[in-house]
């Protein structure tokens, strides 16, 4: 393969017996050589890829689970009471049917945070007006979903407090089943919308009715509500956790 060896600059002779593929002065096997040179980085040292993975697990998990030390007394029972607050409102959302209509209205259009959630919802039609007839639609139920991943964020990043993101996923998953009784309507058409008219009555003013229609998804409009239900419930559970564990950490580190 090679007339002059790459590594010690032996020059092959007529009379050399060894083999094409082997320096006969080194003893270099040149197949091997090559597959040495041009291996990639990240297979030369899978330890060293290894470690990367382990210096970023334990980054995130160093920003998730962040405490500052010492905790005010105050500081920490004032969140542990917020925090049993949130685990039973918590439970009250979980325990709602998503499914069942009283009045044209779900259960969970009765809690104040599904004022909080609609107000989102309508800027997010606003917001994606630009974006074009199906995302200024969708733009609805995406913008009541980013707004508490802001929170999320801004309280993980910016004010590295990890109580107050957990707090902040537990509005996530809140307002991720309050998307669900909507979906679930999409082809009957018997929630009461905004402005006191139901989808029946107009049907091309049901968000998801139009949604899952373009996406030729309608005939699965209570799976995906199922679904999506259950997802929001999955994100209290774990916020209540986070939370817990954070406080739990607090309690570690209080001040004595």
């Amino acid at each position: 393969m090679y007339q002059t060896c790459p590594k010690c600059g032996y020059q092959r002779q007529n009379g050399d017996i060894a083999p094409e593929s082997q320096c006969p002065a080194c003893g270099l096997i040149f197949t091997r050589w090559l597959k040495q040179r041009f291996r990639s980085p990240e297979s030369l040292s899978p330890r060293s890829r290894n470690s990367k993975t382990e210096v970023l697990l334990g980054q995130i998990k160093e920003r998730v689970l962040y405490v500052e030390s010492p905790v005010s007394s105050s500081r920490f029972y004032g969140r542990l009471l917020l925090f049993v607050g949130f685990v039973l409102w918590g439970c009250w959302f979980i325990q709602t049917d998503y499914s069942q209509l009283t009045g044209g209205l779900p259960e969970i259009n009765g809690s104040f945070m599904h004022l909080v959630d609609l107000i989102f919802h309508e800027a997010g039609h606003i917001l994606f007006i630009p974006f074009g007839q199906f995302m200024t639609i969708l733009g609805g139920s995406l913008a009541q979903l980013l707004m508490p991943m802001v929170v999320i964020g801004v309280f993980l990043f910016q004010q590295r407090d990890t109580f107050g993101a957990s707090i902040g996923l537990w509005w996530l998953g809140q307002s991720v089943m309050d998307l669900a009784p909507y979906i679930n309507d999409a082809r009957a058409g018997e929630l009461l919308l905004l402005g006191g008219t139901t989808g029946r009555d107009n049907p091309g003013h049901h968000d998801w009715r139009n949604i899952l229609g373009d996406l030729g998804l309608l005939d699965y409009d209570h799976l995906i509500a199922g679904g999506v239900n259950l997802m929001g419930e999955v994100l209290i559970l774990l916020s209540l956790v986070w939370g817990g564990n954070i406080l739990y950490r607090q309690y570690q580190n209080l001040a004595r």
